[in-house]
This record gives C-alpha cells, sequence and structure tokens, in this order.
C-alpha cells in the first residue's frame, strides 16, 4: 500500500477534529511570532548600551517588560497547544481503533480465518499506539517548525538579503540528509512492524494453551521459537535506530555550519558598518532558531515513518472488502417454523481443493438432524454455510421455504441457537454470560434457563452467585460448568433451529442424561442439527445423514442404516461402538 493512500486515510480520520488543528494552529503562529520578536528587542536593547555612562536605562527597562510579557503569554500558549495537540491525537486514534474495531465486525469470517489472532491485536492495539506517538510528535512541532521557518527567513531577508542567502543555500543539504535516511528507515520500521506482530502472535499462542504447552513439553521450543523472532527484531530495530540516530547530528553539522558562516560573514559586515552589533545578534538569534526546526523536522521526519510504516497495516484492514449485506428488517424467530433445504449446494474453501459438491437435502419444522462422518468431511462446513458465516458457491439454501440470500444475515442468525464442543465465555459475570445475545431477558426467566441446563446449582455456590466474575476463560470453572453455561446461554433464546455440535462431550454421564431431557424437552417442535460423535447422541435422531468428503452418502434411522451394512455400519461395528470420530 503507498504512502499517499495511508496519509490520505490518515488526514480524513484527523480532518474530524479539525477545531483543536486550528486552535493549535494560530497559536503557534502567536508562540512563533513573540519568540521571533523577542530578538528584536533584544537586538534593541544591546544597541542602547553605546558605552560607559551611555546606557539608556529607561528604554532597556520598558523593553525587559516587553519581553517578560511575551516570555508569559508563549507559556500560556504553549500550554493551550499541548492541550490541543494531545486531545487531537488521542481523538484521532480513538476513531481510528473504533473504525478498526467496527471494521471487523463487518469484514466475512474467512478475513479472521486467514489471519492470526495475535497480528490482529497487535494491528489493534500496538499499531496505532505507535501512530498516537508520531501523530502527537508531529503534531507538536512540525507546525512551529515550520512557521518558524518561513517567519525567520522573512525577518532575515529584512535585515541583510546577503547574509541570508548563505543560511538559504546551505540549509537544503539537511533535507537531502534526511530524506536519504528516511528511505531505510520506513523499510526497517515496516519490517519492524512486522516482526513484532509475529511476536504477538507466539506470546498469544503460547498464553491461550498453556495446558497443551506443558503436557507436550513444548517449553523449551517456545523458548527457541520467542527467542529467534526477538533476534530479529532486535536486529531490525538496531538498524532502524542506527539510520535514524544520524539523522540529528546530520543535521546539526549543517546546521552549525550555517551558524558559523553566518557568524563570520556577520562580523565582517559589523566591522565594516554594513549592519550594527544588535543587528548581528539578532540575526544570529534568526539563524539558531531558523536552522533548529531543521533538527526537529528530520527527528519528526523519522518518528513518522515508524508511524506511517504501523499505519499501513492499520489501513490495510479499513480497506478490506466488507461481506454485501442486506438491511435487517427484525424478524422475529418466534413466528418461523424453521424448516431448512439444501439444494444443489457446492462450495470449497479453496477453490483448488474441492470439498462439498452437489449437496441437496431437506429438514422438514421440528425434525432432529443428526451428522456424523470422518474428520473434515464438511459436517461443521455445513453448518457455516446455514448460518452464513460463508456463501455458497453455487446452489442455494432455503429456510422456510425462502432463501437466506433474500435476508440479512443478522435476521438468518436470529433463527438459531447454537453449543459448540468447544465453549466461549465472555470476561464478566456469569449472568453476562448466560445473558450475552438476550440481555433484555428477565430475571427468573435466566433463572429458569440456568436450571434446565442444570447450572443454577453450581451457580448459587459461586462467591456471589450470578454476579461471579468468571473472567473470559472461565478459568474459575471446570470445563463441563462452562459448557453448562453455554447451554443455559442458548436455552433463554429458544430459537428455531438449534444446532448443537458435541453440546455434552465436557459432561458426565448422569449430568448428561439430565441435560438430553432438558434438550429434548427444548428441540421439541424446532428443527434441530447434531453435529456428534457418540452414538448415544444420535441414535434416537429422525434422520442419520452420513457424510463423506463433502457428500451425504447414507441417510436413514440408526436400525435401518445398520441394517444396510454401508459405511454407516462399517464406523459402528469397527470395535469403537460408543463412538463415531
Amino acid at each position: 500500500m503507498s504512502r499517499s493512500m495511508i496519509i490520505k486515510k490518515l488526514l480524513s480520520v484527523i480532518k474530524k477534529e479539525r477545531i483543536y488543528l486550528i486552535i493549535s494552529l494560530i497559536l503557534s503562529i502567536v508562540n512563533v511570532g513573540i519568540a521571533l520578536y523577542i530578538p528584536i528587542i533584544t537586538g534593541e536593547i544591546i544597541d542602547r548600551i553605546i558605552g560607559a555612562g551611555k546606557v539608556d536605562f529607561q528604554s532597556i527597562k520598558y523593553k525587559i517588560l516587553l519581553i517578560v510579557i511575551g516570555i508569559a503569554i508563549s507559556f500560556v500558549a504553549q500550554w493551550i497547544v499541548g492541550i490541543c495537540n494531545n486531545k487531537m491525537t488521542y481523538q484521532v486514534v480513538r476513531r481510528l481503533r473504533e473504525e478498526t474495531f467496527v471494521k471487523l465486525q463487518r469484514l466475512p469470517v474467512n478475513y479472521i480465518d486467514k489471519h492470526p489472532t495475535g497480528d490482529i491485536v497487535s494491528r489493534i492495539i500496538a499499531d496505532i499506539d505507535q501512530i498516537a506517538e508520531g501523530l502527537l510528535i508531529g503534531f507538536s512541532q512540525f507546525f512551529t517548525s515550520l512557521i518558524t521557518i518561513i517567519c525567520t527567513l522573512v525577518l532575515m531577508l529584512t535585515i541583510n538579503v546577503s547574509v541570508t542567502l548563505i543560511v538559504v543555500l546551505l540549509t537544503p543539504v539537511s533535507f537531502v540528509a534526511a530524506s536519504f535516511i528516511a528511505k531505510r528507515t520506513y523499510k526497517l520500521f515496516s519490517e519492524q512492524s512486522k516482526i513484532r506482530s509475529d511476536q504477538t502472535v507466539i506470546v498469544e499462542e503460547i498464553i491461550a494453551n498453556p495446558k497443551e504447552v506443558k503436557v507436550f513439553g513444548y517449553e523449551d521450543r517456545a523458548i527457541e521459537r520467542f527467542d529467534e523472532t526477538n533476534e530479529k527484531l532486535r536486529n531490525c530495530s538496531l538498524k532502524g535506530i542506527f539510520f535514524s540516530s544520524i539523522t540529528n547530528p546530520a543535521t546539526r553539522f549543517v546546521n552549525s555550519l550555517v551558524y558559523a558562516g553566518v557568524g563570520i560573514v556577520g562580523a565582517i559586515l559589523a566591522i565594516n558598518g554594513g549592519i550594527s552589533v544588535g543587528q548581528l545578534t539578532c540575526f544570529l538569534s534568526y539563524a539558531n532558531q531558523y536552522t533548529k526546526p531543521f533538527n526537529e523536522i528530520s527527528g519528526v521526519f523519522t518518528e513518522l515513518q515508524n508511524s506511517l510504516a504501523c499505519a499501513g497495516r492499520v489501513v490495510e484492514i479499513l480497506e478490506e472488502e466488507e461481506e454485501t449485506d442486506l438491511e435487517s428488517v427484525g424478524e422475529k424467530a418466534d413466528n418461523q417454523s424453521g424448516s431448512v433445504e439444501f439444494e444443489d449446494v457446492s462450495f470449497s474453501y479453496d477453490p483448488r481443493k474441492k470439498l462439498i459438491e452437489n449437496f441437496s437435502f431437506k429438514a422438514e419444522k421440528g425434525q432432529h438432524i443428526a451428522i456424523v462422518g470422518p474428520t473434515g468431511c464438511g459436517k461443521t462446513t455445513l453448518m457455516n454455510l446455514l448460518m452464513r458465516f460463508y456463501d455458497v458457491d453455487k446452489g442455494d439454501i432455503l429456510i422456510d421455504g425462502e432463501s437466506i440470500y433474500n435476508s440479512s444475515r443478522q435476521d438468518i442468525r436470529s433463527k438459531f441457537g447454537i453449543v459448540l464442543q468447544e465453549t466461549w465465555l465472555v470476561d464478566g459475570t456469569v449472568r453476562d454470560n448466560i445473558l450475552y445475545g438476550n440481555p433484555d431477558v428477565s430475571e427468573e426467566d435466566m433463572i429458569a434457563a440456568a436450571k434446565k441446563s442444570h447450572a443454577h446449582s453450581f451457580i448459587k455456590r459461586l462467591p456471589k452467585g450470578y454476579d461471579t466474575i468468571i473472567g473470559e476463560t472461565g478459568v474459575k470453572l471446570s470445563e463441563g460448568q462452562r459448557q453448562l453455561l453455554s447451554i443455559a446461554r442458548i436455552m433463554v433464546k429458544i430459537p428455531p433451529i438449534l444446532i448443537l455440535d458435541e453440546a455434552t462431550s465436557m459432561i458426565d454421564t448422569r449430568t448428561e442424561m439430565k441435560i438430553q431431557g432438558a434438550f429434548m424437552e427444548l428441540m421439541a417442535g424446532r428443527t434441530s442439527f447434531i453435529v456428534a460423535h457418540r452414538l448415544s447422541t444420535i441414535k434416537n435422531a429422525d434422520q442419520i445423514l452420513v457424510m463423506r468428503d463433502g457428500n451425504v452418502i447414507e441417510q436413514g434411522k440408526h436400525e435401518e442404516l445398520i441394517k444396510k451394512n454401508g459405511f454407516y455400519a462399517e464406523i459402528y461395528n469397527s470395535g469403537t461402538k460408543g463412538i463415531i470420530s
């Protein structure tokens, strides 16, 4: 992505905070004006010290008072500029982070699938923080420096044109040096941002799966991976810091030459009566003020390279193509019957690897459909297509006789309730987790759902009951308790279609029998899809779909499929009668 596109995007966000920008710009002009006026007064004071016994004290006192007042005004202006710059910067960062997070909600699921969680987190947190740092330095120094250069140049021209030309001819060397270094630092900072993201991915992976790391003895290899990435980051950072660190000394060297040239030429002119000593003092002060911003701008320029590199990674997310969707009309799920039909559906995650081809199937209202088959045969994929996490490559899916592509994703998903084998909890209280999709449910209905899922008894034993904070990983709960909360979450919704993906896998047999009873009550009159491995979960299903390589190769009830002596019977008789894998 080009830097011009990145800058254009940042400017579009900054534009929304232009009031702070305008105030900062006006006060920066006031501040620079005072800073440039003080050397004039200083020069006049020097010219009033003519010699012994020839000092105009009355005039000098007045001039000193003006300097004091100017310094006071400058202090207040700088203070307000600092406040405006901080507000502007963090408002821009807030908007940018908000836009990025909202964008993530609108991106298709396959974007999340293709990017590591740590990489996305790094972009939203670390990269945007780096943008804030660059913007803050830029706003704080760039405007003041630019105004100072322009104003001092004009004032020096009014004092002496020939000396000013020396300054003007030498200072562009600073830009040449800064530009030469910037081209190299941008590439290094871009690489640094990418490596930092890789490092975040590793940390997130290890922290999210501590048990697996320890069980498989992966600690040493995890340290090696981290050290290797850390070493890459160190090398890249050192190179970037090296190039960025020589910017300031290079510009200071050029500026010192300018100052020395002004001093020598100015002194010769003063000796020959071309300018007064006070004017020379004023000119030297201006020459110093004129060259100083070049040092600051070069420093800002280097910092901005890092910020732009990080901004590029954020803008990449913002420029991603969103899911196309229809406007939600807020259909009421309770009024839907729940019949589902797949019509000649074909789908694959990778066009080069076929998965589901020409799949057709119909589930009538209230039927319980079990889906079994080997790992990777397409069981979960069917459910992903049904809820429009992915769109089909060919064919159509109908709910209640209408294509799901004629409704918004939100309206389609409102018809479903889902319990997965891998439980997921939010960082909050037990109440927050049960009411995650239905915050308006009453206390009585929430408790009733918890009782149906057999979660109420263990919840009451928690320190604060339903108000106990459990954290996003549910570390205070067992795997079974976490799954009971997931089941309670779906029981407060009561949608027309249920998807149960090995929903009781973490629960003991005694509790599972009770849960099955609650499920049977919940599934009564509702179309249910049961993705399962254990036969105990599916034997009573109205239909069993046996899948293999993306196709339904057998279909029927348990007894019928056993009598057919086909693939289902082969799995059943393979010596693992309790499990279908």
